[in-house]
Parts: structure tokens; C-alpha cells; sequence
């Protein structure tokens, strides 16, 4: 029986995650859920799944939460902060932790795990792309086990042989699949004119808004790129990423004999979440089989860095190292929040990206503190190209 810690246990992999965790009673218990603004679907959420712990954002959440468990017959004991998130997922009696936060949010508590010796189940680009040195010698050194869950690494982790270097000497590059989001042919003389409603309504994939419009502006593609790096020892160089808007192709890893290994399944997030609780066994995820014949073809096409931008950003801040990938990150945070709250256009979040990036600070990302004042320094320049309307 594994206990499992489900960190952003609202979100849409909290959902996916509790959804294969609820099928499979007899394997899986579920230790502690949190959660930051969705009071409600959290205590829904704590009724069914009985956790010993839950965690809030704050100290007001947390006394409602407290009351509203209580009053069912719970015992859950209910924390708040930065800190309670790093404390339960950490916590001795949960031995696999769902990382599952968005955004910089969730850095501390992913590396609390790691430091834990915990099998972590990495759905959170934040940990690797603002700090993946730091993040996979805290892996090592502790001896946890690590295991993406973004469907693209989850595809690769699956195509790549056994860990023997031997065998990963013979891996020519990995190629990291994305869908072109909902703006792939449109013209991109319209795209100033986009709404984030228009921006996340994602095609093929049911996503939080954060994430949609990332995958809209392939910022997300370009995260993934850095995250690859980190997972797989990947140069830069050795890094591809083709548009595939079946989504059924979910990356591939290409050898030195010219042989192509593919991961395919229905574009859902199940899939890779049953594979990280249940690995190295499968168990069923919910997912309907895929039917190739009622797919039809699938097609592939190199992405256009004049359309997408951001993708061409987070290469650059790859190929630049230190603290450039929490400055991209940090800035395209803000951009986006700036984008959903209709302050700026879709097409300003790449021009202030672009922006901080360039006058960003240019240090080695060897502590988490320096990695921490890059990204407080980038949102507080995004901040202000934003108030001062100025993003070109």
C-alpha cells in the first residue's frame, strides 16, 4: 500500500491523480492533499480520501477548513504556508509525493521530497527549469526516485533504455512532441486580438488557464526543453521539438542506428500518472484504448520560432545557464498573469520575457537563494515593463 502526498490536489493533475488513486483502493491510501484558493473541492476532496493532513494558504482557510472537517467527523489535521507544504512533503508517513503545484510555488515543497528520499512524481516544471542542478543533486544525494509525469518526459522516460550509460551513450536526441495549442494556423497578424478565453481553449488537453496559455505561446514547450535537459543529461543540441497536432504521439527518443522509439496513447494525463504510481508495473488508468485507424494520420511539422517566440526564448536561456531559465520562467509567470487579468495583449507576454531576459541578472544557479533573487528580481522588472505599458 502506498501513502501518497498530493501537493495542488485541486488542480487538474490533482484531479487526474485522485481519479487513478480512487480505482485502485487496495494499492494506494491518500496521506495528505493540499491546495491553495479551492476551499471547497478541498474539502470534498479530504471527505472522500480521509488524508491525515491537509494544507491551505493561509491562516483564515485554514480555520474554515478545520471547521468544516471537523463537523463531517474527520480527524485531518489541517496546516497553512509556505512551510506546512514543505513539512507534509517531506512527512515520514507518505512515501510517494504528487508534485503537482504551479509555478515557483512549488519549488520548496518539490524539494523538501526530493531531500526526503521520496519517489516524487514530478508534474511541476518549476523545480528543474529554475533550479535542475541544485533539484537532481538533491535526488541523488538522498536517493529518491524521480519520475515525470508531464506526458512528453513520461514518454521519453518510457522510450529510454535501462539507466546502464552504455546504453544511453547510443541515444542520438530526444524529441519532445507538442500540439501547436489552439493558434498553430492562425493568421499571426490576428493574434494581438486574443482573449485568454480564446487562449485557453486548448484543442486536445484540459488544462488550468496558466498552463493553456503557455502552450498557447509554446513557452510551455520550451519549459519541457529545459526540464529535458535536467531528466535526461540532454545537450541543447540534442534536444528537438516537432508540432503534432494529434497529440497522440507524446515524444520520442531517436537512436544512433536511425530507430525511432514513440510513446503513444489518448492525449490524457492518466496515462503518465498511473505509470508513476504504479512503476515498474502498469495497472489500468481509465484511459479508453487508442485506435489507430479512427485516428487516421498523423502528422508532424517543425515549429516556427516567428510565430512562437517563446520557444526560441527558453532555448536561449537553456543555452545560457546560470540563473536564466528562473528569470525566463519568473517573467513569463507575470507576463501571463498580466495577459489573463487583461492588462496587456497576447502578444506583449513574449516581447516583456524578451525584455527581462536581456537586462536579467547573469549569475551561476549554485544556491537557492541566488536562484530565489533571480526570480524575485525578474517579476518585479516584468512588473514594471507591464505598469509602464511598455513590452516591445
Amino acid at each position: 500500500m502506498r501513502r501518497i502526498t498530493v501537493l495542488g490536489a485541486t488542480g487538474s493533475i490533482g484531479d487526474s491523480t485522485l481519479d487513478v488513486v480512487r480505482r485502485h483502493p487496495d494499492r494506494y491510501a491518500v496521506h495528505a492533499l493540499t491546495a491553495h484558493r479551492q476551499l471547497d473541492k478541498l474539502a470534498e476532496r479530504c471527505i472522500e480520501f480521509r488524508p491525515a493532513r491537509a494544507v491551505v494558504a493561509t491562516a483564515e482557510a485554514a480555520a474554515t477548513l478545520r471547521t468544516r472537517l471537523a463537523a463531517a467527523g474527520l480527524a485531518t489535521e489541517v496546516l497553512h504556508g509556505e512551510a506546512a507544504l514543505a513539512q507534509v512533503a517531506a512527512d515520514a508517513d507518505a512515501d510517494t509525493v504528487m508534485a503537482a503545484i504551479v509555478g515557483a510555488a512549488g519549488l520548496r515543497p518539490t524539494l523538501a521530497a526530493a531531500c526526503a528520499g521520496k519517489r516524487v512524481l514530478l508534474a511541476n516544471k518549476e523545480a528543474l527549469v529554475m533550479s535542475g542542478a541544485i533539484f537532481m543533486d538533491a535526488v541523488r544525494e538522498h536517493g529518491a526516485t524521480l519520475l515525470p509525469i508531464d506526458s512528453e518526459h513520461n514518454a521519453i522516460f518510457q522510450c529510454l533504455p535501462a539507466d546502464d550509460p552504455r546504453y544511453r551513450a547510443g541515444v542520438a536526441r530526444v524529441v519532445l512532441t507538442a500540439s501547436g495549442g489552439p493558434f498553430r494556423t492562425r493568421d499571426p497578424a490576428t493574434l494581438h486580438d486574443i482573449s485568454p478565453d480564446e487562449a485557453c481553449a486548448h484543442p486536445n488537453w484540459v488544462m488550468g488557464r496558466k498552463i493553456s496559455v503557455d502552450s498557447a505561446t509554446m513557452m510551455n514547450k520550451g519549459l519541457e526543453v529545459i526540464e529535458a535537459h535536467w531528466l535526461f543529461g540532454a545537450p541543447v543540441d540534442r534536444i528537438q521539438v516537432l508540432i503534432h497536432p494529434q497529440s497522440i504521439v507524446h515524444s520520442m527518443v531517436a537512436y544512433a542506428d536511425g530507430t525511432v522509439l514513440a510513446q503513444l496513447g489518448n492525449p490524457d494525463m492518466r496515462t503518465p500518472i498511473a505509470y508513476g504510481l504504479a512503476y515498474p508495473e502498469r495497472i489500468d488508468a481509465g484511459v479508453s484504448p487508442l485506435d489507430l485507424a479512427a485516428a487516421g494520420a498523423l502528422s508532424f511539422e517543425a515549429p516556427d520560432l516567428q510565430r512562437f517566440p517563446c520557444l526560441g526564448l527558453a532555448f536561449d536561456a537553456l543555452r545560457e545557464g546560470g540563473v536564466a531559465p528562473a528569470v525566463l520562467n519568473a517573467a513569463n509567470e507575470v507576463a501571463v498573469d498580466g495577459f489573463l487579468r487583461g492588462v496587456i495583449r497576447f502578444t506583449d507576454i513574449a516581447g516583456i520575457v524578451a525584455r527581462v531576459l536581456d537586462s536579467g541578472p547573469r549569475e551561476a544557479a549554485d544556491t537557492l537563494d541566488t536562484v530565489l533573487a533571480a526570480d524575485a528580481a525578474a517579476r518585479q522588472s516584468a512588473a514594471a515593463l507591464i505598469g509602464a505599458g511598455a513590452s516591445h
